[in-house]
């Protein structure tokens, strides 16, 4: 259960020595009791008082982390049941299976046409994360290959899947670098599993054919000191599975089970025999409550809407989506090509560009940091004031790569032409449309 700031407080050494950055132990309290400060911002808290601070402020659903490299991820951490409640933390991360018996050239096709599954969509380079590498065979050595394969060879990360203890170690002997994920310890390998996990610290899955079977394989592998667990409830049955998901979550938050409060994984690949049935499935547990989704196969049309649909879920709420404010070259610019303004609203920036893409004509569009406001907004905030624009157009070094003085401005900042003239005088200013469909039309006249 969170503490309080007051409960906070009286754990803290109370020297108002102001080194965290605010004036006092009790206004450090109060942030550190609403998010908005780390406990490691104090430099004399006792280690009696860390343990317990730590402890009453982890989330009840512990994140865990998979992997290493550019893909490297975390699962779970989530705080809420419902995004609208606050947000959601850790996006699901995806991953595909291949077969421990697959070709080590058919491998290496497969990875290279999964790895060029990238999309960009609003400034983000959305793609997946994982391999899972299923043993079929039960032949260690072959298991190992695959593993070493993908790891080596790719910027995917692992989950290792086989019962078999043997074959567990072979493949963490050829890709533990990578921080695979174990999967799975049942009742019936739990101690060895267990001991592989703990020895080569080691993210591990559990599975059972209950959550009452999770609850008691989870106690003991804690039990062993083990930390990092994900929870597979074993239903393959889709309304099963999706009921299963949705219990896990709100024993870990509503009732405070600590037993169960780590991410799920979801299998929509042992859910259904074709990729659109399974797609439709992996967007289930996206929403509800996979924390780990294993797909039979990447395809571009498969995976694309379920990264678009992370994007949405795992999108803060509270924060509008935003881009990096600078100059962005578009269709090829000189320095003849016109100079368009607007906001780092994400979506503003994606229609527009968009619309200037289509147009074919080269342009520098400029974008101004507005706190992720579109452009109405941030006007009507003052956060896309004229002298501000201006100020903004001198320092954007826009002037180096052009010969003429024109700036093109969004039409619902009409009135914004007389300061933004003030501020960059010799300018022409012009007001653009108020549309972002009528921006080809605008340039090519």
């Amino acid at each position: 259960m969170a503490l309080t700031g007051i409960q906070i407080f009286k754990l803290l050494p109370k020297t108002n020595c102001k080194e965290c950055g605010v004036p006092t132990c009790l206004a450090f309290a109060m942030n550190l009791a609403s998010g908005k400060a780390e406990l490691d911002a104090c430099p004399y808290v006792s280690d009696e008082a860390r343990e317990k601070l730590s402890e009453a402020s982890a989330p009840p659903i512990r994140p865990v982390v998979l992997g290493k490299g550019v893909r490297k991820a975390a699962t779970g951490g989530e705080t809420v049941q419902y995004r609208h409640e606050k947000t959601f933390y850790n996006p699901t991360l995806l991953a595909a299976q291949v077969g421990s018996d697959i070709a080590a050239a058919d491998l290496e096709v497969k990875l290279k046409g999964w790895n060029a599954l990238q999309f960009e969509r609003v400034g983000l380079n959305l793609r997946p994360e994982l391999v899972a590498v299923k043993d079929v065979n039960g032949k260690a050595d072959t298991f190992a290959a695959v593993a070493k394969q993908v790891a080596e060879t790719s910027e995917f990360n692992v989950i290792l899947m086989t019962e078999n203890a043997d074959v567990m170690k072979a493949g963490v002997a050829a890709c533990a670098f990578k921080r695979p994920l174990m999967y799975a310890a049942t009742a019936a390998n739990a101690d060895a599993f267990g001991a592989i996990a703990k020895e080569n610290d080691l993210p591990l899955a559990i599975k059972a054919d209950s959550i009452d079977g999770l609850t008691s394989l989870s106690e003991k592998l804690t039990g062993m000191g083990l930390k990092d667990l994900v929870l597979d409830p074993g239903s393959r049955e889709p309304k099963q599975c999706h009921q299963d998901m949705i219990a896990l979550r709100r024993a870990a938050l509503k009732n405070g089970n600590r037993a169960v409060g780590f991410p799920a994984i979801a299998f929509p690949c042992e859910m259904a025999s074709n990729l659109d049935t399974e797609t439709m499935l992996g967007a289930m547990f996206v929403a509800k409550y996979g924390g780990i989704v294993v797909m039979s196969d990447f395809a571009g049309e498969s995976l694309f809407p379920l990264l678009l649909e992370r994007l949405n879920i795992f999108t803060d709420p509270q924060r509008p989506m935003t881009v990096t404010e600078g100059i962005y070259p578009i269709n090829n610019p000189d320095e003849n090509a016109r100079v368009l303004v607007t906001t780092n609203f994400a979506l503003t920036y994606f229609i527009v560009s968009g619309e200037i893409e289509a147009s074919k004509v080269p342009t520098w569009l400029l974008i101004k940091d507005s706190e992720g406001l579109s452009v109405l907004t941030a006007w009507a905030a003052g956060k896309f004031a004229g002298d501000d624009v201006g100020l903004f157009v001198k320092k954007s070094g826009i002037a180096d790569k052009i010969k003429h003085q024109e700036l093109v401005i969004p039409g619902y900042a009409a009135s914004i032409v007389g300061d933004v003239e003030e501020e960059l005088p010799g300018w022409t200013i012009t007001v653009g449309p108020r549309e972002a469909a009528h921006i080809p039309g605008f340039l090519r006249a």
